[in-house]
């Protein structure tokens, strides 16, 4: 399974739109030690050096809120993408389980036959209850009232 994830994420990757592509690796950078020394030398820099904006920095202030209205943006779209693939990643793991789990019935199934052919005897409630298909909906439900009531208080 492992193999079909990176696969996918790899697929996601390479169809990413070249603004995206830009987004992530702003990311990667804004993310770095690199960028925060930058930034701290800059602002050293600004705060002894500079003869124009004098104390309180009413320049570097306006600088400093753009700076964070801009990588809040990058982060965000960066974010949502990376949203976008573990949203699908669950999916698939979600189907993937419904999938197993369906097997690990029918296996079951044919080795509950092939013990009674065996002439051995299973009494066992929790193999007969494995042995009925699995409801989603109504676990899915059981989630929901669970989730709601916890909200609730």
């Amino acid at each position: 399974m492992s193999r079909i994830v990176q696969s996918f994420e790899a697929k996601e990757l390479k169809k990413r739109p070249f603004i995206i592509k830009i987004a992530d690796r702003l990311t990667s950078f804004f993310g770095s030690i690199s960028f925060l020394i930058l930034n701290l030398l800059f602002f050293v820099s600004w705060i002894i050096f500079n003869k124009f904006d004098k104390f309180p920095f009413p320049m570097l202030t306006m600088i400093v809120s753009l700076e964070a209205i801009f990588l809040t943006i990058v982060m965000l779209v960066s974010q949502q993408r990376q949203t976008h693939i573990a949203t699908i990643r669950e999916e698939l793991d979600m189907q993937i389980n419904k999938y197993s789990e369906r097997e690990i019935t029918k296996i079951l199934n044919l080795l509950k036959l092939i013990a009674e052919k065996q002439g051995v005897k299973l009494e066992d409630k929790e193999l007969d209850e494995m042995l009925n298909e699995l409801e989603l909906g109504y676990i899915e439900r059981k989630l929901e009232e669970q989730l709601t009531s916890s909200q609730e208080h």
